[in-house]
């Protein structure tokens, strides 16, 4: 019976954990690669002509690389927002050096290139690092239609 309790406990401990990492995954930058972006974002593989977001929250997409100075300094910007904004919004980022076909896809030429995706509309982008809170204004705006 004591084992039989102490399985019970482990197994209600790792339920709850896993719970917290999910919740934790959700406030955090997402890690996309070209698989993800065309599923979730848009499929620009079937020649479509007009932009049509696939998913249901707005969305922040960070094309970045890791050697890159400037988006080293707007990675905890974007990770502190994602905490900040919870589920309202969904913030992915893209290796440039991994992802190269979607980065040229997209017309990624600088870095940081930060896209700001609503659910209905065209996209808008600021290319090179920039304050908190010029990226908490261009969410607010063009994401949550706060003005």
């Amino acid at each position: 019976m004591k084992k039989i309790l102490a399985s019970l406990l482990v197994c209600c401990a790792l339920v709850s954990s896993s719970c917290a990492q999910t919740q934790k995954e959700e406030n955090s930058v997402i890690s996309m690669n070209k698989e993800m972006f065309l599923e979730k974002v848009f499929d620009y593989t079937t020649g479509a002509t007009e932009w049509k977001y696939q998913g249901n929250k707005p969305a922040v997409i960070d094309f970045y690389a890791t050697w890159c100075g400037p988006c080293r300094m707007v990675a905890p910007i974007l990770k502190d927002l994602a905490k900040e904004y919870g589920d309202s919004i969904v913030i992915y980022k893209v290796d440039t050096d991994k992802e190269k076909e979607l980065s040229m896809a997209m017309g990624i030429q600088s870095l940081p290139t930060i896209v700001f995706i609503p659910t209905t509309g065209q996209p808008q982008v600021i290319v090179g690092a920039a304050d908190k809170a010029t990226f908490k204004r261009a969410i607010d705006e063009v994401l949550l239609n706060k003005k």
